[in-house]
């Protein structure tokens, strides 16, 4: 039977497909809509096979066609870069190379959720990031304003409104205090909507009886459960802890290359993976710092245990980060709740 393998460049108005059955490839534009890709895929014959790149619209299509072909792969753009930017550049050559690196499997799929739920809870739990990185980039747009007239505002106007209210009333006349006044008026919108996220991610957090178990553990509380549980998805994507610590930035990888004088294979070096979900290691790594800086817990002991043995400061880190993060992997597989004789040397 024929195997068709269908490369798609998507943006915001149009997709080029390009379809590879190892003969020809036939092209076609139509717009990004549902309905036209749906029947340029009916006219496809035989076995289907599809991809496109990570990108905005990826969960939508992911969503809306996986059920039109035999195979879909939304792909990582960044494997892809050294191969589809070789040569000219533009969407009908590019359909054609997601094509053709399809066929040969050179493609790295990336992970989509079936749960629409999930889905769901991953947009507010990004949402919610999104914001709170916005209020603090309002936060430092205010202080580099004042800086501009060399000024500073006093202890705690940023925090406290009443504070901040008495300083602007004293500075009125100065020719900074209307800029200061529209960006704290953008910053008490932002800090709402931060209030409103959270709230959000509070109610969905009671459908998931594992994110009331993770929050028994030393530093993990609503925001980094929630968001470890919407990027993750499921346990069952890992084969083995030391894949969730690569995917979540504290694991290991070996590099090593070349031979020495006498030609034995030179030792490799074990490094930090640099290609990780940022948002993912932020939470772990946040996780385990605030276990280990509240003390008198069993994260805190294996910590102390750790640096009393020789461990560099850095590297005890990233260890409580890995044994937290695999109690919580193991929680989440059983059902079970959290036993501090888990964390052991």
């Amino acid at each position: 039977m024929t195997i068709s393998y269908i490369g798609a460049d998507v943006d915001s108005k149009m997709t080029e497909l390009a379809i590879d059955n190892g003969r020809e490839i036939r092209r076609y534009r139509v717009p990004t809509a549902i309905p036209p890709l749906k029947e340029v895929l009916a006219e496809v014959p035989g076995i289907k096979k599809l991809t496109f790149e990570e990108g905005p619209m990826a969960q939508w299509l992911y969503r809306n066609l996986k059920q039109d072909v035999d195979e879909l792969i939304v792909c990582d753009p960044r494997r892809n870069r050294l191969i589809t930017d070789d040569g000219d550049k533009d969407d009908p050559i590019d359909a054609s190379k997601l094509a053709e690196l399809l066929r040969g499997r050179y493609l790295r799929a990336v992970y989509h959720s079936d749960d629409d739920q999930q889905v769901l809870l991953k947009q507010w739990v990004s949402l919610y990031h999104d914001r709170v990185k916005e209020a603090v980039r309002q936060i430092n747009k205010i202080r580099a304003r004042c800086r501009m007239h060399g000024m500073r505002p006093p202890r705690g106007a940023l925090r406290n409104e009443a504070i901040w209210e008495r300083w602007i009333a004293e500075i009125k006349q100065h020719p900074v205090a209307g800029q200061l006044r529209m960006l704290w008026t953008g910053l008490l919108a932002n800090r709402r909507q931060v209030r409103m996220a959270r709230a959000m991610l509070g109610r969905m957090a009671k459908q998931y009886p594992v994110i009331d178990a993770w929050r028994e553990l030393p530093g993990v509380g609503l925001i980094r459960s929630v968001t470890l549980l919407s990027y993750l998805d499921t346990p069952w994507r890992f084969a083995s802890p030391k894949k969730l610590w690569k995917y979540c930035g504290v694991g290991l990888q070996r590099k090593a290359s070349g031979t020495d004088k006498r030609g034995h294979p030179k030792p490799g070096s074990l490094k930090l993976a640099y290609r990780v979900n940022r948002r993912l290691k932020e939470a772990v790594v946040g996780a385990a710092r605030s276990a280990i800086n509240q003390g008198d817990n069993v994260f805190s002991d294996y910590f102390g245990r750790l640096i009393r043995n020789g461990v560099h400061e850095a590297n005890a880190w990233h260890a409580v980060s890995r044994k937290q993060l695999a109690v919580m992997w193991g929680m989440w597989k059983t059902g079970s709740r959290f036993h501090e004789a888990w964390v052991c040397d």
